[in-house]
């Protein structure tokens, strides 16, 4: 915090350009025997700020490296005393910046110098040094000036704000809320009192608590409160979601408002962006959950970086917005997965295959997955068919091939319909014998198999 509570100095990198007030007179370059005392001692003055700035004259620029250099000499003598209610002390005491915000508060200049005059310049054979003041009364009338067409400003857009708020419309309201206090940064480090619907208010303060009470008074509701999914309903399960705005005990509905939704899904994290409806209502489709994930819920937040315009230096804004309340709701999924008859025919080279075939690891993977295996068919959801064979390759140099080909269908216990189908054909083993080659093409095929099996049947529910 220390390098915002000592004085800040202003950083001028526009000094010399733009709709600077700049008054510049040639000045007549005294010789070297006549080097003047101010290039040896800085001068001192009560009524003006000094900058002193040398460059060398190997520098194809030294002409504006020595004014720049100067400048920024008497930019240092203009420094702000944070005081202690400020913003700008407030988020530091809270850790809110670090040393990136108070780089980017440095970078976008609180302050653009004007008003500054040429008063000398001196010149031999290697140097060229130049002498600038700013008159300290000229300095504070133009900065009040500049403060008084900030508040303006800012107050506009806060009225403008408190309009849009009214009508339902957050995302315009936090623009211009975010583009008052903006509009203000000059200042955050200064107490500002002004008056504010009736009443002395710290301007600047006041605008950051209307931009936390904009996100935290969002109420976010969603329907149904839990949402399962389960072979009845394809896996797939609608949630209707609603904002609304709570201002004075009321609610009002947030049209336009952006959300982020995300939840596990088979293929990774899904995420979805939706807007609100002009009644506050925004729907979205679960579905293709992994049953892998655990605990799975889904989140439904305020997408609070789709509020802030393009534009904005988005790392000052960020600093500035991180510690607002960012409204968010976690609604668990319940998972229901099917009840699973198996009827499995698996043999290698005829003979019938028990634990080294597939059969036995599908049972493993599904009811890992959650998927529950019933004896009889009436209680079935699905009726798993399995069929694995193995066959002969040939043989050469004492090595033997076999391969095996897979196929299972899941089918629907009360329609028969087909609801997913997979398999693997001609996955090759090799061993000193067929029948060896046989139960080594069964592991071989397992891995994929294993793969495929769940992801597959999630999504084929769509």
């Amino acid at each position: 915090m220390t390098s915002i509570l000592r004085a800040l100095p202003f950083l001028f990198l526009l000094a010399c350009g733009g709709s600077k007030k700049v008054m510049e007179t040639p000045a007549e370059v005294i010789p070297v025997a006549q080097r003047p005392s101010w290039v040896g001692a800085r001068p001192v003055s009560d009524g003006y700020y000094v900058g002193v700035g040398m460059a060398n004259k190997s520098r194809p620029d030294v002409l504006e490296t020595a004014k720049k250099n100067a400048l920024n000499d008497l930019a240092s003598e203009i420094s702000v005393r944070v005081e202690g209610n400020s913003l700008l002390y407030t988020l530091d005491r809270k850790n809110q910046f670090d040393e990136t915000f108070t780089g980017t508060i440095k970078t976008t200049s609180n302050e653009q110098l004007e008003g500054f005059e040429l008063v000398e310049s001196w010149e031999n054979g290697t140097e060229y040094w130049t002498y600038y003041r700013l008159s300290k009364a000229e300095h504070a009338r133009i900065k009040a000036d500049k403060r008084t067409g900030a508040i303006r400003n800012a107050l506009d857009l806060h009225t403008r704000s408190k309009q849009s708020v009214g009508t339902g419309d957050l995302r315009s309201a936090f623009d211009q809320e975010l583009r008052a206090l903006l509009a203000m940064k000059d200042y955050w480090g200064e107490n500002d009192a002004v008056d504010m619907d009736g009443k002395q208010v710290q301007l600047v303060n006041e605008l950051y608590a209307e931009l936390q009470k904009l996100t935290s008074n969002v109420r976010l509701t969603v329907l149904p409160e839990r949402c399962e999914l389960s072979y009845a309903n394809g896996f797939k399960r609608e949630l209707l979601i609603n904002a609304a705005y709570a201002n004075g005990g009321g609610l009002k509905d947030l049209g336009q408002l952006p959300l982020f939704i995300s939840y596990p899904g088979t293929g990774g994290k899904v995420t979805e962006l939706k807007n609100t409806d002009a009644e506050g209502q925004a729907r979205s489709t679960i579905q293709r959950v992994d049953p892998a994930a655990g605990q799975v819920e889904v989140l439904v937040k305020l997408h609070l970086d789709e509020l802030i315009g393009r534009e904005m230096d988005r790392a000052l804004v960020n600093a500035l917005v991180g510690s607002l309340t960012v409204p968010e709701l976690h609604v668990p999924i319940d998972l229901r997965m099917p009840k699973v008859l198996m009827r499995a025919k698996e043999a290698n080279l005829g003979q019938p295959v028990t634990d080294a075939g597939v059969a036995l690891v599908v049972r493993e993977e599904l009811t890992t997955k959650g998927f529950r295996f019933v004896d009889r068919e009436s209680d079935a959801d699905l009726l798993l068919d399995m069929n694995a064979a193995t066959r002969q390759g040939g043989e050469s140099n004492g090595f033997f091939t076999a391969f095996v080909d897979v196929s299972y269908t899941f089918r629907d216990r009360k329609s028969q319909e087909v609801v997913f189908e997979g398999g693997k054909q001609g996955v090759k083993g090799v061993q000193l014998s067929y029948e060896r080659a046989g139960l080594e093409s069964f592991k071989k095929a397992i891995p994929d198999i294993r793969k495929e099996l769940v992801p597959g049947i999630m999504n084929a529910f769509h």
